[in-house]
């Protein structure tokens, strides 16, 4: 016949099963605040890329707008690197406008291309937008947007 087992000997079962329980739920809590600050670092990364559509819009309605001094708007140098700042006015504004809202966003980075060759000018315009995905990074993220320019039929 068995003993019934004494009280002593189930004593720290319930502690064992309390501490297993409050392990699982920590990892559960980790779990939602991972997720949390990668939701957080994605919605950042899309409203910067939005921004950057905004603006490389917002520069070729100007362009649109002044079609005489296209080649005045010619900005940059290749794949997000320091290059020159244009001088006009209509494209210096501009250019101070991206490097208030996005991170790391040089004046200096920004390119514009406008391509004139041709009879008549194609006036093809490349806008590209850099910004870096956090202060001191070293990599930087671009939007580029391509159109012509043209009331030629």
């Amino acid at each position: 016949m068995r003993q019934p087992s004494s009280k002593s000997a189930q004593g720290g079962v319930a502690l064992i099963e309390a501490m297993v329980a409050i392990f699982i739920f920590s990892i559960g809590v980790l779990a939602v605040i991972g997720m949390q600050a990668v939701s957080i670092r994605t919605a950042a990364d899309a409203k910067y890329r939005a921004d950057a559509a905004f603006l490389a819009d917002q520069l070729i309605g100007r362009m649109w707008a002044d079609q005489g001094n296209l080649s005045q708007y010619i900005t940059g140098a290749a794949n997000c690197t320091a290059g020159t700042a244009a001088t006009y006015a209509n494209a210096a504004t501009w250019l101070n406008t991206v490097a208030s809202t996005l991170p790391g966003a040089a004046t200096t980075l920004q390119r514009v291309q406008v391509d004139t060759t041709g009879t008549p000018p194609i006036n093809q315009v490349t806008v590209t937008v850099c910004w870096q995905t956090a202060p001191g990074a070293t990599t930087y993220h671009n939007h580029v947007i391509t159109t012509r320019i043209n009331n030629n039929g």
